[in-house]
């Protein structure tokens, strides 16, 4: 046993396990009762192992449980006997050696590789698709489009006091991120669009409000425009009243410098 453990620890890939899993197997057929008492001496039994609830009593409560059910799984049995002692009954198999899994190239678990119909519904989710559900679940009837992956775009559960923040970030230096949403401007009523923005810590970047194209509104959002850590801006859209238009909230690069938009608030109020 000896020898075993100090040769798997020298030539084996990885010299803890590796030991300590050759060392468990010869232990196990030796017999706790004739195992040397030089390779149980010093076991605390109160001791838990490190990023673990076990103490060494519980770990062997759950391994006999593990090998019960082992046992009856590969056809063996359990039979009690006369004193109440137990023998695990198992069957004679000839062994069948898997191919060897190099660590760098492992080959999928036994029994879990998708069929190739399985694998054809495993659709993940896009980064887009994925930028719209959250744009769908904060901002309802919003459509986001050209949203680039830096800054790590997404919701924000809390930012600068305020929860539920949508954070975007343009796809480039030249092609902003826009939100866009076709709205019916009631007749009749005064209707504006609120918002309330901000900038990343360490950049601003430049808010542009488009209707069927014409721009109302453009403004940069950075320490000097924002009170209190946030813009709140207000567009009057009265000129566009019983009409239906295209609203786009644009995300603009300024510089290329920490370019992220932060929205706390996308409204439409008619009064």
């Amino acid at each position: 046993m000896d020898q075993t453990i100090i040769i798997s620890a020298r030539c084996g890939q990885d010299s803890d396990c590796n030991p300590a899993n050759s060392g468990g197997v010869l232990g196990t057929v030796i017999g706790r009762a004739k195992l040397p008492k030089k390779f149980a001496s010093a076991i605390d039994p109160k001791g838990v192992f490190s990023h673990t609830a076990y103490t060494f009593p519980a770990l062997i409560e759950v391994s006999e449980k593990l090998v019960r059910q082992a046992v009856v799984r590969s056809g063996g049995k359990i039979e009690k006997e006369a004193d109440g002692s137990e023998t695990l009954v198992i069957p004679v198999e000839t062994p069948k050696p898997s191919k060897l899994e190099q660590c760098w190239e492992p080959g999928p678990p036994a029994g879990s590789k998708f069929s190739e119909a399985e694998m054809e519904k495993i659709t993940p989710a896009s980064f887009d698709k994925q930028m719209q559900g959250h744009v769908d679940t904060l901002f309802p009837g919003w459509k986001i489009s050209k949203c680039g992956g830096d800054m790590n775009p997404g919701p924000r559960s809390k930012y600068r006091g305020k929860k539920n923040v949508l954070l975007t970030h343009p796809l480039s230096q030249t092609v902003a991120c826009v939100l866009a949403r076709q709205v019916d401007v009631p007749a009749g009523k005064r209707t504006a669009l609120r918002l309330v923005v901000t900038h990343d810590d360490n950049g601003d970047w430049v808010l542009l409000v488009n209707a069927d194209g014409k721009k109302l509104l453009e403004k940069q959002i950075q320490p000097a425009t924002v009170k209190d850590g946030w813009a709140e801006i207000e567009v009057d859209l009265s000129d566009f009243a019983g009409k239906s238009v295209l609203l786009e909230l644009v995300n603009q690069a300024n510089g290329w410098s920490f370019e992220a938009a932060y929205w706390a608030q996308i409204a439409l109020e008619s009064r």
